[in-house]
């Protein structure tokens, strides 16, 4: 028949998911304590469970002399020999202390050790189970607030959702199930401490993966994802198997799919768009529901200048600018969006600004005056790190086109050598072309 304790040890395993040799070893330390605070001397103890008796076995280990110094800590050889027949000088014998003789004072220790013992394996326990669940998705009840902090309960644990990592707009109450984004988990001596998200844009891919299968199978992979968290959101998407149309898959049905993300992050809009290697295309795509009329790509420079048309221009830049920036986050482009009157007034203006320059063509015209140089003096007397912010420009053209300028006003004022003219008609051929 199984003993009391071993009862006890076996329902602490089962319930609190603690391994039994934790469990043993902090019952063996208890034992130990509670010995050394009933013997009140340095005492050499060890404890060890005894599985057939069912309980924790303390001994008392002696050294064996000669003459004994100290009663305390030595035996002699004919004590020794009573207690082993084998015994010798130098030998250390064990004695059997009688566990019932462990006094109130000695009792507590041995409780406070187990509890501490037991304390730190539950939270060891819990930190490698949710270890695991980093980057995942997991279930809680709302259970109380401290300020504005959200205090989950998750079960083994409390997870803290900070204000940061909510979404504006959602109120919660005590009691409420909730869906959280396992962003960190760190060990403080007060335990694990497990900090949750809703705003993190993993939290979106696994609200994604959850809902379209296609995405938890690997079909369809989510490329990029940008957003506002509980304002709006984009994600690209692209899949492997091209009778499946990544799009269509997460809408869903009637866009059932991509309904019940919304209505998780409280109404939350989501953009979804298909990704593509053509940066252009892409980035068009990105802009959605802006229709664009015309697109200029610089690949080096990662920037896009795209034309629309004017009464597209507010949708494509969005409701403070929402739109476009989650284009470039989404794209890792610059994206710089004008509608069709700025760019013809830009165009016409740059003929006039920069009319007989011949160092440069109207396409570098057009993007000089876009970004605020008007004139071939203030080109001439722009800094280079003004210059190197546009687009296609790096400190070598950057310079030479400030050397051309400067050649031109004194082309312009008589002051130019013949060899000068001829630097300054050549010109044109050092610039870095933005197309």
């Amino acid at each position: 028949m199984l003993s009391e304790l071993t009862k006890i040890i076996s329902q602490l395993e089962r319930d609190k998911s603690i391994d039994r040799v934790i469990i043993l070893n902090a019952l063996e330390a208890a034992m130990i304590s509670a010995a050394k605070k009933t013997l009140k001397y340095n005492a050499d103890i060890e404890a060890k469970f005894n599985e057939e008796l069912g309980e924790v076995e303390v001994f008392e280990f002696k050294e064996v002399v000669e003459n004994i110094t100290n009663p305390d800590t030595q035996l002699t050889l004919e004590q020794a020999k009573a207690l082993d027949p084998e015994a010798q000088i130098g030998d250390s014998i064990g004695i059997k202390i009688d566990t019932q003789k462990f006094g109130r004072i000695s009792a507590q220790a041995a409780k406070q050790v187990i509890l501490q013992r037991m304390n730190d394996a539950e939270k060891e326990v819990v930190y490698k189970e949710f270890k695991t669940k980093r980057g995942e998705i997991v279930y809680g009840v709302i259970r109380r607030f401290e300020g504005r902090t959200i205090i989950v309960d998750l079960g083994k644990t409390e997870g803290v959702l900070p204000p940061t990592e909510q979404l504006p707009k959602e109120n919660f109450r005590i009691g409420d199930k909730i869906k959280v984004y396992v962003q960190e988990i760190r060990m403080t001596n007060k335990g694990p401490k497990i900090i949750l998200s809703r705003t993190n844009n993993q939290f979106l891919v696994k609200l994604f993966s959850l809902e379209v299968p296609e995405i938890a199978e690997g079909i369809v992979e989510i490329k990029a994802v940008s957003r506002e968290p509980g304002v709006k959101a984009k994600i690209a998407v692209y899949s492997k198997d091209k009778d499946i149309d990544a799009v269509g898959a997460c809408v869903g049905m009637r866009g059932a799919r991509v309904q019940n993300i919304v209505q998780e992050l409280s109404g939350e809009k989501i953009d979804i768009i298909p990704w593509s290697e053509d940066h252009a295309k892409y980035i068009t795509a990105a802009l959605a529901p802006a229709k664009i009329t015309e697109v200029s790509v610089d690949e080096a420079e990662k920037y896009i200048e795209v034309i629309v048309p004017d009464d597209q221009l507010s949708l494509a830049i969005g409701r403070k600018g929402i739109n476009v920036r989650l284009a470039a986050q989404l794209s890792g482009w610059k994206i710089d969006i004008k509608s069709e009157t700025n760019m013809k007034e830009i165009k016409e203006k740059a003929q006039i600004a920069f009319a007989g320059f011949n160092a440069i063509n109207m396409k570098i015209a057009e993007l000089l005056y876009g970004y605020g140089i008007k004139s071939i003096k203030e080109l001439a007397e722009s800094s280079l790190d003004a210059l190197m912010k546009i687009p296609g420009f790096d400190e070598n053209n950057a310079k030479q086109l400030k050397e051309l300028a400067m050649e031109e006003l004194k082309k312009r004022s008589g002051n130019v050598e013949p060899s000068m003219q001829k630097s300054a008609a050549e010109g044109e051929h050092t610039q870095k072309e933005v197309r």
